[in-house]
């Protein structure tokens, strides 16, 4: 046999157990086997460059890195769909369908919460892999979507055709991916939906290679007058050409057993491997599908029914209180450990005094929890029939649970204030925030690293994270490090130092200053001592500085220990300059810009940093110095103002051209 014969036949072998594994769930082989067959191919190939293909299935493991996402026109769009949150609702769609189609039935497919994809196939072979984006224009994701083994990179037939589908994270896969998150000092995901995004959105296919994401093809893609099967064989016929489909889905007849089905589903949710959020219903005779018709946004065929936020009751054990880096003072619930959507809650936030008072919390009470947006959990009402009345009504503390220090508030906020610089868990929580991605991104000094050489005394400010290195011996004998990684975290700590002057700025945690009034205040004064030097007016003259950031940063630089300590952080060699594009540079240089409503493919973020770094500017108010307005999807009162001043109005296309001009 030679080198091209045996690539190929271990191709087929590969092929045949990925599908059996990832599709069919009843693998052949052990994992060890598995493995030596994928090495052996791997090694062919790269001795035998002659013989790569893009449709091996050696791609699975990634390689590909991109310097960005290309844009992809559906030419079909992928519509959103309408949606249902009771019986009723689900109830009236029947009505309406059965006015003008008596005779038709429904496929129930459950509503996995990840993200759309659209795959194009030609002659058999994966050409292309999209993200949905707006319905019209999506990412081109091919070189992370032939990682995911659920996902044949050849088809059975050599046929051409686009499917849709959902990408998700199973739920084991999401917790193994967070717990070697957390090992690494790596913020966690908020849920698989996200965890399966960013992984599907990473340049490096590597990344989403590791992060064992899954692939369920719910249709596949065709003009109405080519419709011949109904839906529940059109997805038998992708089974057949070796897609994975989801094996809950159901053929009914009518809508009561589209009820019963939907609450049985709902009931079971918690136990199934990955996140729903609910159930489609779909007509089942695709060839009906031009005559019920479609809306602007949705097909008239086809429904989403929304579950409910899943609300369990628990009790209040006890009411603590935490301090934030600001000072800021949260009560938070312990409560008895509930499940919520498979998860275990065990704490709840509280938020300030205010809110526990509108709502008469007290410890001992029952409550009711939910998961906000089926994330953060939330305390949603008092159970106040089963109060009995021992429980005394929530008095908000005040001094400071760690140093006794008398709290403050300020004007008619609601929340409560440590004011003392000195306090424990400000300096802790202020070296965490310093330290984080968002700020000067010092990879490896995490929170439980800071927590720890803060209670042995190694870390008692910002600039003693840049005096660390004269500790080295004696930390690289402690259990739990070595050599190895606290040279690392020493060398991540030194290259910090290098950080633009708005991470510096970021990271000192000044009261209102967030990332985008860092960046504004780092591009127009463009060093730090300009800052300290600087007056209110001047800075109430910055577009986006309102008197209150304006307020916070005079006093923050008036106070001596604040001026000593960037003096402190220059002696010990850090950056303060900024060095980015400056407002000057570029061919957008003195074009002032606003962005208003939904942008059809970019977050007002993205939009924005392109903007900036071809030398504009990007305000948040219209006015006659405006040369561009761009508006998207209810741009509301901007684009009034826009019209009535005569400034130019451009929608995101014309944005886009301006950008690659």
């Amino acid at each position: 046999m030679d080198v091209k014969e045996r690539i190929e036949n271990l191709r087929q072998e590969i092929e045949k157990h990925n599908h059996a594994y990832h599709v069919l769930d009843d693998p052949i082989i052990s994992d060890i086997e598995y493995d030596r067959l994928m090495q052996e191919l791997i090694e062919l190939e790269s001795n035998y460059p002659e013989y790569q293909s893009d449709t091996s299935p050696s791609q699975k493991v990634g390689g590909a890195v991109l310097d960005q996402f290309e844009k992809v026109n559906h030419t079909i769009p992928m519509l959103s769909l309408a949606n249902a949150f009771e019986a009723d609702d689900l109830r009236a769609f029947d009505q309406r369908l059965r006015k003008t189609h008596a005779t038709i039935s429904y496929v129930i497919e459950e509503k996995i919460d990840g993200l759309a994809a659209a795959l194009r196939y030609e002659e058999g072979h994966l050409i292309q892999a999209a993200t949905r984006g707006n319905g019209t224009i999506g990412e081109d994701i091919t070189h992370n979507v032939k990682t995911i083994k659920s996902v044949p990179l050849r088809l059975k037939k050599p046929v051409s055709l686009e499917v849709r589908g959902e990408i998700f994270m199973p739920k084991a896969a999401f917790l193994k991916l967070n717990e070697t998150r957390k090992k690494t000092d790596q913020s966690i995901f908020k849920n698989p939906r996200n965890a399966a995004a960013g992984s599907i959105r990473q340049l490096d296919s590597k990344i989403a290679a590791a992060r064992d994401l899954d692939m369920y093809i719910y249709s596949l893609t065709e003009t109405d007058a080519k419709m011949t099967r109904d839906h529940i064989n059109t997805l038998a016929y992708l089974r057949e050409l070796g897609f994975k489909t989801n094996p809950s889905t159901k053929r009914v007849d009518t809508i009561d057993q589209v009820i019963d089905n939907v609450e049985e589903i709902e009931e079971r949710r918690a136990a199934k491997p990955y996140e729903i959020d609910g159930v489609v219903i779909k007509v089942n005779e695709r060839k009906l599908y031009e005559s019920i018709g479609y809306t602007a946004k949705s097909p008239k065929w086809a429904i989403a029914y929304k579950f409910k936020a899943e609300e369990v009751m628990s009790r209040v054990r006890s009411i603590v209180f935490q301090v934030g880096r600001t000072g800021q003072i949260t009560p938070v619930a312990n409560l008895e450990p509930v499940e919520i959507q498979g998860s275990t809650v065990s704490r709840a936030t509280l938020h300030n005094a205010t809110f526990v008072e509108e709502k008469d919390i007290r410890e001992g009470d029952f409550v009711t929890i939910k998961k906000a947006g089926d994330i953060i959990p939330e305390v949603v009402a008092v159970i106040v029939e089963k109060r009995d009345d021992s429980q005394p009504a929530f008095a908000m503390i005040d001094h400071c649970p760690k140093c006794e220090t008398p709290l403050e508030r300020f004007g008619s906020e609601k929340d409560h204030y440590c004011p003392n610089p000195s306090c424990p868990a400000k300096q802790v929580e202020g070296l965490i925030h310093f330290a984080s991605r968002e700020a000067m991104n010092i990879e490896g000094l995490g929170t439980r690293i800071i927590e720890l050489f803060y209670n042995e005394g190694f870390l008692k400010s910002i600039a003693d994270i840049y005096r660390l290195h004269q500790h080295r011996d004696t930390l690289v004998v402690r259990a739990g490090f070595g050599e190895k990684s606290i040279d690392k975290l020493l060398k991540n700590i030194e290259a910090s130092k290098t950080r633009s002057l708005e991470q510096l700025l970021f990271g000192l945690g000044i009261r209102f200053v967030g990332q985008k009034v860092s960046k504004v205040l780092a591009m127009h004064f463009k060093h730090i001592s300009a800052i300290v030097e600087t007056d209110e007016n001047t800075l109430l003259d910055i577009d986006e500085i309102g008197p209150k950031i304006a307020r916070s940063v005079i006093d923050y630089f008036q106070e001596e220990k604040n001026r000593e300590r960037i003096e402190e952080l220059d002696a010990l060699g850090l950056n303060l300059e900024y060095t980015g594009k400056s407002l000057n540079e570029g061919v957008l240089k003195n074009k002032t810009f606003v962005l208003t409503g939904t942008l059809p493919t970019l977050n007002r973020k993205e939009a924005k940093e392109r903007i900036e770094a071809l030398g504009g500017r990007v305000t948040s108010a219209v006015s006659q110095n405006t040369d561009y307005v761009c508006a998207g999807e209810a741009a509301g009162s901007k684009l009034d103002k826009a019209k009535e001043l005569g400034v130019t109005v451009i929608d995101e296309e014309s944005l886009l051209d301006l950008l690659d001009s």
